[in-house]
């Protein structure tokens, strides 16, 4: 049985464990794409990919009558200077979970190497206006962050749908906790995020967050003022925002 609770706008359920946090916001999302599906000849998902994902992933591939054949999907971040084809690669690890396992109408991925950043912004950017969002399936940095838009470059006004970005310490501290690095070094300092504004601009948002690292970020982002500081204050904004927990991401609750 989920707990549900309310901080403004966004609704928030806390699961009895990791799996069913994930399984519940795979069937949420499932629903919502039945229901685009039925009115609409496309559908635009942005993914996130991270190992909060991989319950939610794993069931929402399984899960039965969803049309695939009209989802366009795209990805939210990517490290700057990775192979695509390198282990911690953002599009590898979508690939690996959700791309090549359901027959999606088009995959629109962010990393091109023979691009340069501004290039591939101004690329996926145009994809975005041709594409407008409809559904966002995100998680919660241990900083408070959504996609890369870590609290120094976290902008709610961003005038653009995409830009490079400088990650902060914790945010890359976080990729070794979550075993992508095997050390700090080895982590990349730059990234292109989709920025906050393009984010939120979805009609649907589908926020999971398990484990107790993600502890503290869950207590911030519900009860810390609207700002910057915590970017995903600004889920607390959104009429059609969902947050999934397990206990342990819950405990400061």
């Amino acid at each position: 049985m989920n707990t549900i609770l309310y901080a403004d706008q966004l609704c928030v359920k806390i699961a009895t464990s990791r799996t069913e946090a994930g399984i519940c916001a795979a069937e949420d999302i499932a629903s919502c794409l039945r229901s685009l599906q039925d009115s609409q000849e496309e559908i635009n998902v942005i993914f996130a990919a991270a190992p909060s994902q991989n319950e939610m992933l794993s069931a929402l591939v399984s899960l039965p009558d969803i049309r695939w054949d009209k989802i366009n999907a795209f990805h939210m971040d990517e490290y700057i200077g990775l192979p695509q084809d390198a282990p911690q690669s953002f599009g590898r690890y979508l690939r690996e979970h959700l791309f090549d396992k359901v027959p999606f109408r088009a995959v629109y991925t962010i990393q091109d190497e023979t691009e340069t950043p501004e290039q591939t912004i101004e690329r996926y950017s145009a994809l975005l206006r041709a594409h407008p969002v409809d559904v966002v399936c995100l998680g919660i940095g241990e900083n408070g962050h959504i996609a890369f838009n870590d609290p120094p470059v976290a902008d709610f006004h961003d005038l653009v749908p995409m830009k490079i970005v400088q990650l902060d310490p914790v945010c890359r501290t976080q990729q070794v906790h979550d075993g992508c690095f095997a050390s700090l070094d080895d982590v990349p300092q730059y990234a292109l995020t989709l920025t906050i504004p393009a984010l939120c601009r979805a009609a649907h948002m589908f926020c999971t967050v398990p484990a107790a690292t993600k502890a503290q970020a869950v207590y911030d982002t519900i009860h810390q003022p609207i700002n910057e500081r915590v970017p995903a204050t600004i889920l607390r904004t959104h009429p059609h925002a969902v947050l999934y927990c397990d206990p342990d991401s819950a405990s400061l609750l």
